[in-house]
């Protein structure tokens, strides 16, 4: 393999060192090199694409209550986290009991009339064969029955209806997350219409939502990934970077792409989901994504100083056999630590 040698141009300054009465100080003879020529080499790089993104909670609820009355009492302390399932608030139960009460009853006595009514029906079907009644007063012992066995089915479901009554005024946190400060004291007459009365995010794991350009989509390949991060194969990986040198280190799965391009902005939608054991990713919180391709690929990187620009583009010098500079018109693509890398030229 022939190596090419690039040539970099060469800064050349002198300084003269003057004083009242001094003498000037002696120049320097030695030849200074105009140009040093340096190797073009290759490197193992991952291709990536930066966007701005912010974090956003896979769930994010707003506790609002399902009954009326007053609030009890309060069993969370403002922003802990809480576990799914566990107690927040309780409402007066009292109204909702005396209507469990009542039902309960609507439901015995409905059972009571259904059974009166099996009994009628059972010795009416015994009768009717040998004229102990006649068919029309069958047809309404028949009809009672059914009237019993509707009464009995309306009396129970308006006991499922007290009962659940019943239940929402306990409200239970509906998953693990950090819940918010209260909006109401206890002592305070809340409903439905009264407004959320805490919220609860989950943190872990955690999204990321970015968007990218139409031209970006194409070049990254994210017109060929799926939603659940199996696009090219399974090539893409996705990082965050917190800013200031903190890089964030659980890779994300992307898990969401949009299906139309926002006509306002030009721009696809797409969103990672990253672990959080920690809790470092708060909602709302700017982030750098950044989604490279998970294999390396070899690229020839050269360096920075070695690439001129003029009105045709960027070229370098490139040294032949024969100590004989040739002109190469080139494209960039990234600037690495190594270099920046040459993509066509």
């Amino acid at each position: 393999m022939i190596k090419r040698k690039l040539m970099l141009p060469a800064l050349i300054s002198a300084t003269l060192l003057a004083g009242c009465g001094a003498q000037e100080t002696p120049k320097n003879n030695a030849m200074v090199p105009l140009v040093a020529a340096q190797s073009a080499t290759t490197i193992a790089y991952q291709p990536e694409h930066s966007f701005v993104g912010r974090t956003q909670a896979v769930e994010d609820v707003g506790i609002v209550p399902q009954v009326s009355g007053y609030l009890k009492a309060r069993y969370f302390k403002e922003g802990e986290m809480v576990n799914a399932g566990q107690l927040l608030y309780k409402i007066d139960p009292s109204l909702y009991e005396a209507k469990v009460a009542s039902a309960t009853a609507s439901v015995a006595q409905a059972k009571a009339g259904l059974t009166n009514a099996n009994l009628d029906y059972a010795r009416g079907e015994d009768l009717l064969p040998r004229g102990g009644i006649s068919q029309s007063e069958f047809d309404r012992l028949t009809a009672v029955k059914l009237q019993a066995e509707a009464a009995l089915k309306s009396a129970e479901a308006q006991l499922q209806a007290a009962e659940t009554d019943l239940s929402h005024t306990f409200i239970r946190a509906p998953f693990t997350g950090r819940i918010s400060e209260s909006r109401a004291s206890l002592g305070d007459l809340v409903s439905p219409s009264s407004g959320v009365l805490t919220t609860i995010v989950s943190l872990d794991p955690m999204h990321a939502s970015f968007s990218l350009s139409e031209k970006q989509r194409i070049q990254s390949g994210a017109d060929v990934i799926s939603g659940i991060g199996e696009g090219r194969s399974g090539e893409v990986e996705v990082w965050l970077n917190l800013g200031k040198g903190y890089d964030y280190e659980y890779a994300g799965q992307l898990d969401y792409l949009g299906n139309r391009i926002d006509t306002r902005t030009g721009t696809l939608a797409l969103r990672a989901k990253f672990p959080n054991p920690e809790h470092r990713l708060l909602p709302g919180q700017y982030v750098e994504v950044v989604v490279k391709d998970k294999k390396a690929k070899p690229s020839i990187v050269v360096p920075r100083l070695s690439v001129q620009t003029d009105l045709e583009g960027d070229y370098v010098m490139v040294l032949k056999e024969g100590n004989i500079a040739e002109r190469r018109n080139v494209e960039l693509g990234a600037q690495t630590d190594k270099g920046v890398i040459v993509t066509s030229g």
